[in-house]
């Protein structure tokens, strides 16, 4: 039997087992019928930490250079049941709860297939064309934007609550699971040196935006929540302008073809 890397698949484990804890948690709840919208909270919070293990395991097989064909496949594989299965038990536990069965069936069952889609599209051109940029939005984000949000409105009255479940969350999942398929770049936070040298005044940075976290620790779910609405969008307006670029060269080069022939 071939070795493998201990370290980095020590975390790709633990992220797993975060992604596994939440499930079950969710399933919990469900079966014994309990009121207990804590413990929601605690399956998304499960999934934003292995949210934070999965970056953590890839930053240091490439900084320990560990990395390995056996150790993706087993990122893959984790990410599909923290970030695909994990968010996709929740959402259809919420909304099962308020009487949307047959909505939270075709949603959720979606969602997970566009993940898989999305990791195995990964996994096929991570080696050339997914260094620099995703193509398509990364699953733990679509994951991310999903819990983050669910925590966010938990915190309003009942009825912005109920909103959020029954609208905004079978519309907004519908939406990520398209991000995924897509062919729209979004950048990739793998091309962060955080082991080399830097300029001073990212130093600065990095302590202004610790303390606004310490600041917004009430809202911390809020803040997560608009920061990967942030990515999101970044992905869209850019996939926007370069369709917007791409029309204006086609519009100026039929143009200078037409003022030739003139």
């Amino acid at each position: 039997m071939r070795k493998i890397y201990l370290l980095p698949n020590l975390f790709t484990t633990a992220s797993l087992f975060c992604g596994g804890f939440a499930i079950l948690n969710v399933f919990d709840v469900a079966i014994n019928a309990v009121d207990q919208h804590w413990r929601y909270e605690v399956s998304c919070w499960l999934i934003l930490v292995s949210a934070v293990l999965d970056c953590f395991d890839g930053w240091i097989a490439r900084m320990t250079n560990t990395q390995s064909a056996f150790g993706a496949e087993y990122d893959s594989l984790s990410d599909l049941v923290a970030f695909g299965v994990a968010p996709a038990a929740l959402s259809y536990a919420r909304l099962t709860a308020i009487s949307q069965p047959h909505v939270a069936e075709v949603i959720c069952t979606l969602f997970i297939a566009c993940g898989a889609l999305r990791l195995a599209r990964f996994n096929v051109q991570k080696s050339n064309s997914e260094k620099k940029s995703f193509t398509g939005l990364p699953i733990p984000a679509a994951a991310g934007t999903i819990v983050a949000g669910f925590l966010c409105f938990q915190r309003f009255d009942p009825d912005w609550t109920k909103t959020w479940i029954l609208w905004v969350m079978p519309l907004m999942t519908l939406l990520l699971s398209f991000l995924m398929v897509s062919n729209i770049n979004y950048p990739s936070l793998k091309q962060l040196n955080l082991e080399g040298r830097m300029k001073f005044n990212v130093l600065p940075i990095i302590v202004l935006l610790t303390a606004i976290c310490i600041a917004l620790k009430n809202h911390i779910s809020t803040f997560i929540f608009v920061g990967f609405l942030v990515y999101m969008m970044i992905g869209i307006v850019g996939e926007w302008k370069h369709r917007l670029r791409t029309r204006q060269t086609k519009l100026q080069a039929a143009k200078n073809e037409s003022d030739i022939k003139d």
